[in-house]
């Protein structure tokens, strides 16, 4: 009993260690973001960066045609203004109330405000945040889809599906993502017509296909050869062999490398920045470039870059342990 206790006092013990050893850890290293931009006289505007993520905007409503208020009138908690235009016809514009500038019989040219409002949306980072996920989410399917069929050919027993396989795979494994991303968008964009978008998507979905496929073949290769033969020997065709038997038993093994190859193309995602996308990171260097806050803005990008890979990660281990319950 005396053992018990001891193992759990020195338990606790250690764990206040760690727990301390990590806060000091995180607070020498604010002191010294501190002490370093003390050094460069710079000053911190925190305040400055919400407006970037959500930011009260005013809209205007403008006459489209030139022409007389004619009438306004009441519908419930908006005015509809009616402006007969010089042609004989009638617009009408829904204000709400309190926000109507104009009144009846006041003549507008094309432009002028007839009323305002007051609307919550998104500023630029979190604009750049939707694009940077979107375009990863998408580059993520294409991803697996590439790397499931180039990993499976590079195990066949045909040579052709096998080299070419291997040609890609090393092809884009041996030339830097940044070169890869300039073709796509200078040369196949072009001699296709794609947006800087859709050639964005390409580079990084072939990118990211190759590492794929690499981890497909480790995983299908590390199924002892026997389930396969005892599949076969219960009447099946190799792909449904490969469908039913092997594939299952090999996701659970590459579901790690997975998830941090995908994480890293969350992150590499940031250089197509460079082809005019305005994503999380070009988003980042416009705001330090009218604001003259570097810092306060590539910390913020950094977090939510962390956001993301970190929700990530979090949903990954829930497959792993719900795949752990299943076995």
């Amino acid at each position: 009993m005396n053992a018990l206790k001891r193992l759990s006092r020195d338990v606790r013990v250690r764990h206040s260690i760690s727990w301390s050893i990590l806060v000091l850890v995180l607070l020498g290293m604010v002191l010294g973001i501190g002490r370093a931009t003390e050094k460069i006289d710079y000053i911190w505007q925190w305040q400055r960066m919400p407006r970037y993520l959500y930011f009260h905007k005013q809209i205007d409503i403008t006459a489209t045609d030139p022409g007389t208020v004619s009438a306004i009138r009441d519908d419930g908690k908006d005015r509809v203004v009616v402006l007969r235009t010089f042609d004989g016809k009638d617009e009408t514009y829904r204000v709400p109330a309190g926000e109507v500038e104009v009144y009846e019989g006041d003549n507008l040219d094309s432009g002028d405000v007839i009323g305002s409002y007051k609307k919550w949306v998104p500023g630029i980072l979190l604009i750049g945040l939707w694009l940077t996920l979107k375009m990863s989410f998408i580059s993520v399917i294409l991803a697996v889809f590439i790397g499931l069929i180039t990993g499976l050919a590079r195990i066949s027993s045909s040579p052709a599906p096998k080299w070419l396989a291997i040609g890609y795979i090393e092809l884009i494994r041996g030339t830097p993502l940044l070169v890869q991303i300039y073709i796509f968008y200078f040369f196949i964009g072009q001699l296709f017509s794609l947006s800087n978008e859709v050639a964005g998507i390409l580079a990084l979905s072939f990118f990211a296909g190759a590492y794929v496929a690499e981890i497909v073949r480790a995983g299908i290769q590390s199924i002892h050869r026997g389930q396969m033969e005892a599949a076969r020997s219960l009447g099946m065709t190799y792909p449904q062999a490969m469908q039913f038997i092997i594939l299952p038993q090999a996701l659970k093994r590459i579901m790690p490398p997975l998830a941090g190859q995908f994480i890293s193309l969350i992150k590499d995602s940031s250089l197509v920045s460079i082809i005019a996308i305005t994503d999380l990171t070009k988003a980042g260097r416009e705001i330090a470039t009218s604001t003259f806050n570097p810092f306060e803005a590539f910390f913020t990008v950094a977090a939510l870059y962390l956001m993301l890979t970190f929700s990530l990660s979090m949903f990954v281990q829930y497959l792993e342990r719900r795949y752990a319950t299943i076995d």
